[in-house]
């Protein structure tokens, strides 16, 4: 199809999403339909949320010109969801169908089955293949014959690290023309921002200007392993009493976290800040990204999908102490990036953390123009991922 005929056609694609809420997933399509608008570049795009509530990001998504659909049917109630959802399918008459619930994706392509769509992907984005029951039995019986039915009825299957592709392919051969890996696009235009006043943020928290800031972002959950964290905090907290941790997200470990650190004496040392708009802003006012994602390969597929925060982290010129749950993809400029093995123990960590915290602080604008040149652009994550989109 020739760029003319493109521009004035665009593929009809209808996106299959949890929800329009805070997940990483669709705050990534949103940017990409930003995107969009930006290059000049029109889409047709629907957006099929499986949850039948509203979206938090509904509104916004139907202002850049995208259709939204909340599934008038539970997910449970399984036969009722797929003729509610081949209904939609068969009236909206699309020409690409893009699945983003990993092995979950084969009901949406059983209710797809027979209706003609000439391109159905299945986009990959969690390495541990989470099929959303209550029971864990139930789970493990359903994962295998869910993921072989992908395998069978999508067109493309796309990854977003060659790790969490290869975990899905699970030892079948990659084949070049099927099997691919596109990676999120970085906005980095809130790193453009003017530099944020360093002494400001840390009294807007109620810290010591001369703070040194350590800071984690993501859900509060155990393999995220925030709490992990606090006992690295604690293990300086004596020969370094100006060393705090920032928390940037939600989630059950909350409480846990807190205790942990009222147990260890550091309750003073931490802030914990739920969810924030402004964490390029944190990034670049912190002194070091720790990210101690769990390594054990038997829990939560092992490593991290991807870990877009930490290529963000990198965006920002802020250096990192990484755990080994992330995949080599993500670490675009390894003298920013140190690993560390969860085995070696909070100790070795915070030897690591006063280690790093004692360098001068890289260039910032170095590595975001480095980013911005990486296959993690925004351009280049646009246009990888409209180019799966072409018939």
């Amino acid at each position: 199809m020739n760029a003319a005929v493109e521009s004035q056609h665009p593929p009809r694609v209808i996106h299959m999403v949890e929800s329009l809420d805070a997940g990483a997933v669709e705050n990534w399509l949103l940017r990409m339909l930003r995107a969009g608008q930006t290059l000049g570049v029109p889409l047709d795009w629907t957006f099929y949320s499986v949850l039948s509530r509203p979206g938090r990001h509904d509104d916004a998504a139907r202002k850049l010109g995208a259709t939204v659909i909340n599934s008038p049917v539970a997910l449970d109630d399984k036969l009722a969801f797929v003729r509610s959802l081949r209904h939609t399918l068969r009236a909206g008459k699309y020409d690409v169908m893009h699945c983003h619930h990993d092995v979950v994706s084969a009901v949406y392509l059983g209710a797809a089955a027979g209706l003609g769509i000439p391109c159905k992907i299945v986009h990959v984005h969690n390495a541990d293949l989470h099929v959303p029951t209550r029971s864990a039995r139930k789970s493990a019986l359903l994962r295998e014959p869910l993921r072989q039915l992908c395998l069978r009825l999508a067109h493309r299957i796309v990854g977003i690290s060659r790790h969490t592709l290869a975990t899905f392919l699970n030892g079948r051969p990659r084949v070049p023309a099927r099997d691919t890996v596109l990676y999120y696009g970085v906005d980095t235009q809130p790193f453009h921002a003017p530099q944020p006043d360093p002494g400001a943020i840390r009294r807007s928290l109620g810290l010591p200007t001369d703070a040194k800031l350590l800071l984690f972002v993501g859900r509060m959950v155990s393999y995220k392993n925030p709490v992990f964290l606090v006992d690295v905090l604690a293990s300086i907290a004596n020969a370094d009493p100006n060393v705090y941790a920032l928390f940037v997200g939600t989630g059950p470990l909350e409480e846990e976290l807190g205790n942990r650190a009222r147990s260890l004496g550091v309750a003073d040392r931490i802030r914990v800040l739920g969810w924030r708009d402004d964490t390029a802003t944190l990034m670049r006012a912190s002194d070091l990204f720790v990210f101690p994602r769990v390594e054990d390969s038997s829990e939560n597929g092992g490593i991290e999908g991807l870990g877009l925060v930490v290529v963000e982290a990198q965006a920002a010129g802020l250096p990192s102490l990484l755990s080994r749950g992330i995949p080599e993809d993500a670490i675009v400029l390894p003298e920013l990036c140190e690993t560390l093995s969860l085995g070696a123990g909070a100790k070795a960590w915070g030897v690591a953390v006063r280690r790093i915290l004692s360098r001068p602080r890289p260039n910032d604008v170095l590595a975001l123009e480095a980013i911005e040149n990486s296959a993690f652009s925004l351009e280049a994550g646009f246009r990888g991922l409209t180019a799966l989109h072409r018939l």
